[in-house]
């Protein structure tokens, strides 16, 4: 009987032990905190949604509990990706006794400046104001009612606390001098930026031009590329015009430092050699060492510069770059159910670029004896390479591609070099991923892959390009037939803002100079119209970065300085300016150039207004509107867009169209007409004839 027991009580002590186990495992694996970001869907957010800080998301609950509470806000901006602010995190946010502090003295917001750059524009603009300087992670001050007090970027602990401590005795012993200062901040922001009509009608000159290039080449590292300090960051809007500018004045000294800028990136560590793809940006001179996370609209953005750079020079270089970055985003960045996903993070393991540098022991066991000495010598496996650590960050020399062109057994050879090296990185612990899918980033995706199947002809770039566009038109369209900024985890959300209209609408329009169908002409038409009625400042000009659907922040901005995008207003006066010559529509004409004309007395310095300046450049030279009708008209058209004209817009079809430019210009043969301002010369047959009416 006694052993029946025993019997009996061993599967019930094996069963309670099991039960135990998994109790115990749960309690470990439970966090110690959770708040109110842990229902959010923003990768960001969810980062901090652990926290001891009691984050807020941003909205209207976070303001009525600080005035309720009579308590400052803290609207914290940053970004999944950003490497400073997970240090940030991990210093002051996750630590309890700083949280404390936050906690009681605070209201605490978190925004990710990818979903609400409305927020960020705003914030930003108050802390460059205050300091000079801005940056991520943001960390702005402000009263229960949204308007700033105080701010900086990141603050290392201590000073962090001390802040904090500052912020509470100015908060109870001087709440006058914070409301002065409130005040005065949020006029300051208001004003910050806004553009004045023009009442002068818009002139161009071709010394404005040199002008602006002459004053901006004083800053240029004509070694190295770029400009002549660090950190270095890839701004293509600055090349693609200077590119552009080149070709048409004949300015031999712009070609050469945007040939030598492609050329050196290219070379960089900012450029990743195994797998494709560019860092964020350059933290040095030489652009040896990146801050490596990886941004979709960067590496879309250089993607349709290298593409443009090899239809204007054919360097075999350039176009390897544009396919190896768009196998890149394929393999890495793409939602095989449609759309590209924003960011892989700068940190691994806790360390900022673990995922992407090497060890010299790691190459010796995971390549042969031979491929290790090859990869020595082309990715500079020494001094010229060392990084931190004992790691090494791979990076090509100049000559390197001399020597691979004109040897093709080694040319294979680094291949498969590369092959193993990817092969080994990927059994690695992966960097994070940020998988929103924000509307404008995407475009600007979808952009590079038909500048991409423009320059270098494969239709598969063609084929991803008008995917993602139906991915795009099908699943981030409002009621209302306008846009959704936002795409995650199946739903649409957040009202898009002019970038997402802007970068659509440009998208299109390359998506019609891709394929000739004119039904996304009237699509960015449409956009165009809605972006006309819910986004135009009637007094100005120019367009409101938010639309008035939507609530306003305490400032109305306006997006006009090109920066690492271009900006939203200038990529909508380059839209407009093309809409015109498609449509004949006088409005947008008449709006296009009322918005260049505003900007010029604004523009000081070049690079602050690339894009701006590439539409000066289409207005003060000839601009052609290049037409290919009948049978075989495609053949003419794909020749015509390999021959580098910067200044030209493309239409094509074969015997009909609804559009006025190809009115009556249907032929029995194939034939071209080069128009400039609807007025067309004699038609011809041939590419060659019609680049002579150019030249």
């Amino acid at each position: 009987m006694k052993i029946k027991y025993i019997l009996l009580f061993f599967p019930l002590a094996l069963l309670m032990a099991k039960c135990q186990e998994k109790k115990s495992m749960t309690e470990k694996n439970t966090p110690e905190y959770t708040n109110k970001l842990i229902n959010e869907s923003s990768p960001y957010l969810l980062q901090h949604a652990h926290n001891p800080v009691e984050w807020h998301p941003w909205g209207d609950e976070a303001f009525e509990k600080a005035e309720k509470e009579n308590k400052l806000v803290l609207i914290s901006i940053g970004y999944s990706a950003c490497h400073w602010c997970h240090v940030m995190e991990h210093e002051s946010f996750e630590d309890s006794l700083t949280a404390e502090m936050m906690n009681k003295n605070f209201i605490n917001i978190k925004v990710d400046r990818e979903e609400r750059p409305d927020v960020d524009q705003v914030y930003m603009n108050a802390v460059q104001l205050m300091t000079g300087s801005g940056g991520w992670p943001l960390n702005c001050f402000a009263l229960p009612d949204g308007r700033p007090v105080y701010g900086g970027t990141y603050f290392p602990k201590d000073k962090w606390q001390q802040t904090l401590t500052s912020l509470k005795g100015l908060k109870e012993n001087d709440p006058i001098k914070l409301e002065e200062y409130a005040k005065n901040l949020t006029a300051g922001i208001q004003q910050s930026e806004l553009i004045i009509r023009n009442e002068d009608p818009l002139e161009t000159k071709v010394e404005f031009l040199a002008q602006r290039v002459n004053e901006w080449s004083k800053y240029w590292d004509r070694k190295k590329g770029g400009p002549n300090r660090a950190p270095k960051f890839p701004l293509p809007n600055n090349y693609q015009f200077l590119l552009e500018y080149s070709s048409l004045s004949g300015d031999q000294e712009s070609m050469d430092f945007v040939s030598t800028t492609l050329d050196q990136m290219a070379r960089g560590g900012i450029y990743d050699q195994i797998g494709g793809g560019f860092a964020r940006y350059s933290t040095d001179e030489l652009w040896k060492a990146p801050h490596f996370e990886k941004m979709l609209y960067d590496n879309a953005q250089l993607v349709s510069l290298y593409a443009e750079a090899y239809t204007a020079t054919q360097n075999p270089r350039y176009k390897k770059i544009v396919q190896e970055t768009l196998a890149f985003i394929k393999r890495e960045l793409t939602n095989k159910s449609g759309g590209f996903y924003s960011a892989l993070d700068a940190d691994s393991e806790g360390e900022e670029g673990k995922f992407y540098v090497w060890k010299k022991e790691e190459l010796k066991e995971v390549l042969t004896a031979d491929e290790f000495e090859l990869a020595k010598e082309f990715y500079n496996v020494n001094n010229k390479g060392l990084w931190e650590h004992g790691n090494y960050i791979l990076l090509m020399d100049e000559n390197s591609d001399d020597m691979l062109s004109e040897d093709i057994t080694l040319a294979n050879k680094l291949e498969l070099v590369k092959s193993k090296l990817l092969a080994h990185r990927e059994r690695r612990i992966r960097p994070g991923l940020d998988d929103k899918i924000l509307t404008s980033w995407n475009m600007l995706m979808i952009e590079a892959y038909l500048d991409a199947y423009i320059a270098l002809g494969d239709e598969q770039y063609l084929q991803v390009a008008e995917q993602q566009m139906k991915f795009i038109f099908t699943n981030l369209i409002t009621k209302d037939k306008g846009l959704f900024h936002l795409h995650k985890d199946g739903k649409s959300s957040i009202n898009a803002y002019l970038e997402d209209y802007a970068f659509s609408i440009s998208a299109l329009l390359k998506m019609y100079e891709s394929t000739f169908d004119e039904s996304y002409i009237y699509q960015a038409e449409t956009l165009m119209n809605y972006s006309l009625k819910h986004f135009l400042d009637e007094e100005s000009g120019m367009f409101w970065f938010k639309s008035n659907k939507d609530k306003q922040l305490i400032a109305k901005k306006q997006e006009n300085s090109d920066n690492v995008i271009p900006a939203s207003n200038s990529v909508m006066a380059h839209n407009l300016f093309l809409l015109s010559k498609l449509t004949y529509n006088q409005e947008f004409e008449k709006t296009g150039k009322q918005m260049l004309s505003n900007i010029l007395p604004h523009i000081e310095y070049g690079q602050s207004y690339s894009n701006w300046l590439r539409l000066y450049l289409y207005e003060t030279y000839p601009f052609y509107e290049i037409a290919a009708t009948g049978k075989n008209f495609r053949k003419l058209t794909t020749v015509l867009r390999k021959t580098y004209i910067p200044n030209k817009l493309i239409l094509g079809a074969e015997n009909k169209s609804d559009l006025p430019l190809l009115e009556n210009k249907f032929l029995e043969e194939e034939t071209i007409f080069v128009c400039q301002n609807k007025a067309c010369q004699l038609p011809v047959n041939t590419v060659a004839d019609a680049i002579k009416q150019i030249n």
